[in-house]
């Protein structure tokens, strides 16, 4: 059986989509979908769409990872798919997603976010390159059998591999993803299997998801010892954003976003590893993605 967790804070006005994009799927097996949210009305919106088909459960409200742990918890699938309220899957991303699992070697697998801002504007081209770039490096690093990431916004992984998460973490994903090696599996990366993103479309909710999810990265290195991901290693492979612009204006946009970038890792140097602010003070909820 295959338990489908979407989790939601506050969002009545893209939960709708989110379970559509699931229920609409050809799944090859016995499933059960759980919506997962704090507040009434994200779960009532997800009932008027989902009917019968569907469950819900109320967490606590204390941020994403308590929610994972309780959900998980109920549910009774072998495989877990999880997966947000302010996204939707694509047309068979899950039926591909889950053919992966026939190798038993294989612990997780990850989805492709794919952007839907519009590339004419810099947070959009910002959010193009970048979702570009983690493309091309999950299939790099696929190829050579190298370690890489899941995307929180959608992949699936055994339940029997699911870490207890601390419920202070700022990035989930990479903390599963570490477990998930530690513990002698594979991650694999299904391209095809796409997840639809509104990305942020100004600055200050730019600052504030990727505090979450780059400081969550910092975050873990101090809870595992292990560094994943940091200024450093981004700024080795800086130079190949290049290859994604496509005009003068878009070079100046990239060039923004390095000095965006380099803001960032200040910031988060400052609140995680100096001031040491707590994961509620850290994290924001963005309204530009909704």
């Amino acid at each position: 059986m295959i338990s489908i967790i979407i989790t939601s804070y506050k969002e009545p006005r893209t939960i709708g989509r989110a379970v559509q994009s699931v229920l609409a799927q050809d799944i090859p097996f016995k499933y059960e979908l759980i919506v997962v949210a704090p507040d009434d009305e994200t779960l009532a919106a997800a009932k008027e769409v989902g009917k019968n088909k569907i469950k819900t459960l109320k967490d606590s409200g204390n941020g994403k990872p308590a929610a994972l742990n309780g959900a998980v918890s109920a549910a009774k699938g072998e495989i877990l798919v999880l997966t947000d309220g302010d996204v939707y899957v694509g047309k068979d991303s899950l039926k591909k997603i889950l053919k992966f699992f026939e190798d038993n070697k294989i612990g997780a697998v990850t989805g492709r976010p794919v952007s839907l801002n519009t590339r004419k504007n810099k947070y959009g081209f910002w959010a193009h390159v970048l979702t570009e770039v983690a493309d091309e490096r999950r299939k790099k690093a696929s190829e050579n059998r190298n370690r890489f990431f899941c995307s929180g916004y959608f992949f699936a992984i055994r339940k029997n591999l699911f870490p207890r998460l601390p419920e202070t973490l700022l990035s989930e994903d990479g903390y599963i993803s570490h477990s998930v090696y530690e513990q002698g599996y594979k991650i694999a990366y299904s391209p095809e299997s796409e997840v639809y993103v509104k990305y942020p479309d100004n600055f200050s909710d730019w600052i504030k998801q990727k505090k979450r999810s780059a400081g969550g990265y910092n975050q873990i290195k101090k809870l595992v010892g292990t560094e994943i991901r940091s200024f450093k290693t981004e700024s080795l492979g800086a130079f190949q954003l290049f290859k994604h612009t496509k005009g003068i204006r878009e070079f100046f946009w990239l060039i923004e976003l390095f000095l965006a970038r380099v803001y960032l890792w200040a910031i988060i140097y400052k609140d995680i590893n100096l001031t040491k602010k707590s994961h509620k003070q850290i994290w924001k909820r963005v309204e530009s993605t909704k």
